[in-house]
Formats: structure tokens, sequence, C-alpha cells
């Protein structure tokens, strides 16, 4: 959706990098699941709801919560794929989360609104139930190449949530209904870059979500028998 590197990431790495790795892999690319939201700089659809907290199930797209996670179901079922090897997905960590989109989620939910932070820099979201820090560490490897990863709060979170290596923090794919837990693959991340870093462009960011994709295919390749 309104996350721009991700959607610009995909394709630069459509049109930079994956005709390296043609050859040892078969790549489906979805660069913008959310097309509203990306022409609208929104994280909602038009139904005010998240598209990533919607995927409740990689099977039946009718049980998912939005339009846009059917959709990306449907297509992934359409593959006739019955074990995807990797599954990266791209996001932003923007300051409109913190000032407008948690603002809004709390006044639509009747909730108060309790303060955050934002990292400054880049970093990932491991899945809970399936860690594989040692792949998160190689992707954050070839990212910092490129651009910042992002330091822990002085509590050790990022984002309200412990941080389990350097750059790397962990949720429940399946229970939020998040993006990263639509494929059955065992190695799966999702990248947050902060474009409003001062020390960050959009070239920058960019160029991140490209290093976070080839970091991880790189790391495929190597661990390959």
């Amino acid at each position: 959706g309104y996350e721009t590197s991700g959607v610009q990431g995909a394709i630069l790495f459509c049109q930079t990098k994956m005709v390296k790795y043609e050859k040892d892999f078969n790549i489906a690319v979805c660069p913008c699941v959310s097309p509203w939201g990306y022409e609208h700089i929104q994280r909602w659809n038009p139904d005010a709801v998240d598209p990533n907290r919607s995927f409740a199930s990689r099977d039946d797209p009718d049980a998912c919560g939005s339009q846009e996670a059917a959709n990306l179901v449907r297509l992934l079922n359409s593959c006739g794929v019955e074990r995807w090897a990797l599954h990266i997905d791209l996001h932003e960590t923007t300051d409109t989360d913190e000032t407008e989109f948690r603002v809004a989620k709390s006044a639509r939910d009747g909730e108060s609104s309790e303060p955050g932070t934002i990292p400054d820099g880049f970093y990932l979201c491991g899945d809970e139930k399936n860690p594989q820090l040692e792949f998160q560490r190689a992707v954050n490897d070839g990212v910092r190449k490129v651009t910042h990863i992002a330091p822990a709060d002085p509590d050790g979170t990022i984002i309200g949530s412990p941080v389990v290596a350097e750059g790397v923090i962990l949720y429940d794919y399946t229970a939020l209904g998040l993006c990263g837990g639509v494929t059955n693959a065992p190695f799966t991340t999702t990248t947050e870059v902060y474009p409003d870093s001062p020390k960050a462009t959009d070239e920058l960011c960019n160029l991140g979500q490209v290093a976070a994709i080839t970091s991880a295919l790189d790391f495929m390749l190597a661990a390959a028998p």
C-alpha cells in the first residue's frame, strides 16, 4: 500500500537483479498488494481495513478480511506450488504510523492512543513460530551494506517488541493475519524500512529492499546441498 519502497524495491529487483537468480529459483513477485492504499498514501483500504492484518487463511480467500488479501491468496493458489521455499514481505515503518494511523485506528476501535516510538533504521520482523534467526541475520548483514540497521530502544525493544537479534523482532504471523504467513515457506521475513530518517533517501530505501531480497536468495543458495 502506502509503503513506497516496498513497491518500488520489488520493481527495482525485477529490473536489475532477478535475472541473476532465474536459473536457480522460480520467483513470484507481487509488487503492490494494496493499489488503492498506494495511490492514496493510506495504510488502510477503502473499507478502513488494514490488509496486512487480514490474511486469515492461506487456502481460502473468502476467509480473508480484505479484498486485497483474498486476491493475493487466489493468485498464490493459482501458482500450483505445494511448498514455497522463501517468502519476503517488503514494508516500511513511517512517522505517519505513529502520528496518523495508530491515532485513527484507536478512534475507530474506541480505544486510547498510547504514544510510541518509530525506530530509526532498517529492521526485520520474523515469524515467532519459525524465527530462523541465522537467516534473519544474513538478510540484515546484506542490508547494512546499503543502509543502517535500527538500534533497539533503551528497553531492548523495537516498536514494543523484544529484539531477539540485532535489528530483528518477532510477531506471530498467523495469529495477526500478516501477509508473511500466507505461504508455507520455511524461510520468511518482513522488512521494515524507515524512509523518514535523516540518514535515508528514497533511493537508499529502495536499494535496501533489493539488498534484503538478494541477501535472502543468496542465503538459500549457500544453504542448498
